[in-house]
């Protein structure tokens, strides 16, 4: 063997030997749980605890995955999905181009902006659940709404009503991103634009927008992902209901695993959860390809 050959597999092996710790976390608390759960999917739980789980193959992934109340859980969790994330990212985007401004007393209202990062989802949930209430709420009132059930025992407007909560609490993080984006763009290239007389309009669609593309695209990956996996404003304010109207795939996921002893459908559903966010995730990869702009 020569010199360099020696060298080099010295490198590969300090390499691998540098890695290895986060390997050994990823294998142990990433890929492990996910076999483990691929692997209790293919048993079906019996009717009793006390009884052992028998082993049935696919047959219980195909009849999960085939069967109506998975179909109604999933478009209910797109459906919250396309409530949350277009609004989010447009309001995000809106405060913080209005955060721009030079305008006295601007950095109080940023503050404000920004400050539902550090709101936790309970603290959210509890807020909107007071807002929301037919009887003292003032959102209620707003809509029309007080007195009676009120809007989360409403199902049509149940669903809508979680989204509002979820927008509300994500907007904090959505306006920090658009913010640092919006900061640093090129100054020179928005200034040659007003010079040359271009509108405030054109300057946003045609110089803004194309900029902040790829800040744009991280938003809508991780606003689908954390919309595909909201729970906690769910079980605080709804439990799934009223009639299944806010039951997320999510939401189904934990009653079967942890109110309803069945662990093996429950693991369907958190491996078709996993492989519909890796599937989205790649399209939109695929989709915003050719649309993002990342610059020189």
């Amino acid at each position: 063997m020569t010199p360099r050959f020696i060298r080099r597999l010295r490198e590969a092996a300090l390499g691998y030997l540098l890695i290895l710790p986060a390997l050994a976390a990823f294998g142990l608390f990433v890929f492990y749980p996910l076999v483990k759960t691929a692997y209790l999917g293919f048993f079906l739980a019996p009717p009793t605890p006390n009884l052992p789980s028998h082993y049935v193959g696919l047959q219980q992934y195909q009849q999960v995955l085939g069967s109506s109340d998975f179909r109604d859980s999933l478009g209910r969790t797109g459906l919250f999905v396309l409530f949350t994330v277009p609004l989010g990212i447009v309001l995000g985007l809106a405060l913080a181009n209005l955060a721009q401004k030079k305008v006295p007393g601007i950095r109080a209202f940023r503050t404000i902006y920004s400050s539902t990062i550090a709101t936790s989802v309970a603290v959210a949930s509890v807020v909107f659940f007071t807002l929301l209430n037919p009887e003292v709420g003032l959102l209620s009132y707003l809509f029309g709404k007080e007195g009676g059930n009120g809007i989360l025992a409403d199902p049509h407007w149940a669903l809508p009503a979680v989204a509002l909560v979820t927008v509300w609490q994500n907007i904090g993080f959505t306006f920090i991103l658009m913010s640092a984006a919006l900061q640093s763009l090129p100054e020179d290239v928005l200034e040659a634009s007003k010079v040359d007389g271009a509108s405030s309009f054109v300057r946003f669609r045609q110089i803004t927008l194309p900029l902040l593309s790829p800040i744009l695209f991280f938003a809508a990956v991780i606003g689908v992902i954390s919309g595909f996996q909201a729970f906690g404003q769910i079980d605080l304010l709804t439990q799934g209901g009223p009639n299944h109207a806010t039951l997320v795939l999510i939401y189904d996921l934990y009653q079967q695993a942890f109110q309803f002893n069945n662990p093996g459908y429950a693991a369907v559903l958190s491996v078709a959860l996993f492989f519909i966010l890796l599937l989205l995730t790649f399209v939109q990869f695929w989709f915003f390809q050719r649309r993002v702009s990342y610059g020189d």
